[in-house]
């Protein structure tokens, strides 16, 4: 309703500093009845919103916008206190989502109908689009405010309306940015109708499983864990909602021998360390070709051995802490049993005492194809290398994973490069440089990685259904 709304439970969850372990804010812990009340005001407040011109939806967007570079440093200081997330990194996160509703406004008029031919005299056939309903959006804690952007802009764009549901490990910049949202409306600086947009949060087991098992979602449109993605898909079979899933991923990235060494040294490491590898389309794993392993090591392990980690204000820090104590635990238990598997520590490997969850650069070598650190997204600033002879036997080892989201390959020959646009089975593959995809395209994973997808003029198309109309004269 435009406003914090108490929840109906009088329980909170307390959102921690990953850098020092303090408490820097409180939340509702949110409930079934919480769920259900902001659903039944998104069904109520989206019948009249796809009503409202594409125009006028899209000057919201941009109003949006407009509201977060207002108050861009307030965003910005409590994304980094409830991340512990690089000051810069945070900065480019704010930053890309007030771009991210200006591009999607410019998308207004960007689709159209359908004139279909007929097999009858004097009949007409036209196939338009129309909006699929109430979208549920459920967002990770790596990327939140981003993330968030990803479900709002291109279903208000579609005409529906939406419910959020923020991680409870990192709620704070969204709810603060909805505070700077009230603001505005209440200013009369941006019109946005009661209900329209709705920003939860809470546990998965409780405001999670209600929002996705409800019959009243047209979309659930959910990133994260492929675990969750499943339970989902679950939920929403028994209402044959559909469902966009942006799920886990195992990205290799394969150095062939003519490859510039540099370039892919400085690409893979940027590329495994942003937000302490905690970034879904990471370098995961890295197989380079027998011919330049030994040189590529060399300039790898050193300069993973060089990046900075530490607070998210230091000076020349690359990275900061990972999210929770869980977190530090998985990565640390995978590098472990990586190790008692066979494999080598080159550098890093072990956690760095408290306070906060800080893991070094690792570097792992000699773990056997079918392991769990070639196998499992570590979700970390730690990765295995390996070696291999040919082509074929690269795009064997990158394809042999159950998760299908990103890739990469470092080569200068067109050859490889035609083939690994064919024969990488990711939904995404990117040629001599960094992991990280444009707002413009379509971020969508293959096979476990997920259904569906996101961004650009294919991600605003997810939240539509058709319609065909048979108008006979």
């Amino acid at each position: 309703n435009n406003k914090e709304t108490p929840s109906l439970d009088a329980a909170t969850i307390d959102v921690e500093n990953p850098t020092d372990n303090s408490v820097v804010g409180k939340v509702p812990a949110g409930c079934a009845a919480d769920a259900e009340a902001a659903l039944t005001s998104a069904k109520k407040a989206q019948v009249a919103w796809a009503k409202v011109p594409v125009g006028t939806r899209a000057k919201v967007l941009k109003g949006f916008a407009a509201v977060i570079r207002e108050c861009r440093e307030d965003l910005i200081e409590t994304l980094i206190a409830e991340q512990s997330k690089v000051a810069g990194l945070a900065t480019v996160e704010i930053d890309a989502v007030a771009g991210y509703y200006e591009y999607y406004a410019g998308l207004a008029y960007s689709w159209e109908g359908e004139i279909i031919q007929s097999d009858n005299v004097g009949e007409n056939i036209y196939m338009h689009y129309a909006p699929i309903g109430v979208s549920v959006g459920i967002c990770p804690w790596n990327f939140p405010f981003f993330v968030m952007a990803r479900k709002i802009a291109p279903a208000l764009l579609a005409g529906c309306s939406v419910v959020v549901k923020t991680s409870e490990l990192t709620p704070l910049t969204c709810f603060k940015f909805m505070s700077h949202i009230s603001a505005a409306i209440e200013a009369g600086k941006l019109d946005l109708p009661p209900g329209v947009v709705s920003v939860v949060t809470g546990y998965g087991h409780t405001m999670g499983e209600a929002l996705t098992s409800s019959p009243i979602p047209g979309i659930i449109s959910m990133t994260g864990s492929v675990a969750t993605g499943q339970k989902i898909m679950t939920n929403a079979a028994v209402n044959m909602c559909k469902v966009s899933l942006e799920l886990g991923g195992k990205a290799p990235c394969i150095v062939m021998g003519d490859a510039d060494l540099d370039k892919a040294v400085d690409s893979i490491v940027a590329s495994r360390v942003i937000f302490s590898g905690q970034v879904c389309n990471c370098a995961e794993r890295v197989y380079v070709q027998s011919s330049v392993y030994d040189a590529f090591m060399e300039k790898f392990v050193a300069k993973m051995k060089s990046v900075k980690f530490g607070g998210p204000k230091e000076e020349g820090v690359e990275y900061c802490s990972l999210i929770s104590k869980d977190q530090l635990i998985k990565v640390q238990g995978m590098v472990d049993r990586a190790v008692e598997a066979g494999a080598t520590v080159q550098c890093g490997g072990k956690a760095v005492e408290g306070p906060g969850y800080f893991f070094p650069p690792t570097v792992l070598t000699g773990a056997a194809q079918d392991s769990e650190i070639m196998q499992k997204e570590i979700f970390g600033p730690a990765i295995p290398v390996a070696k291999f002879e040919t082509f074929d036997e690269a795009l064997e080892l990158a394809n042999d994973c159950e998760y299908g989201l990103t890739s990469s390959l470092f080569t200068n020959d067109y050859r490889f490069i035609e083939r690994a646009r064919t024969e990488l089975l990711f939904g995404e593959t990117y040629i001599n440089r960094f992991h990280f995809e444009t707002i413009q395209g379509f971020h969508a994973g293959w096979r476990k990685s997920g259904v569906g997808g996101a961004d650009g003029k294919h991600g605003l198309m997810e939240y539509f259904n058709t319609k065909v109309i048979y108008v006979q004269q």
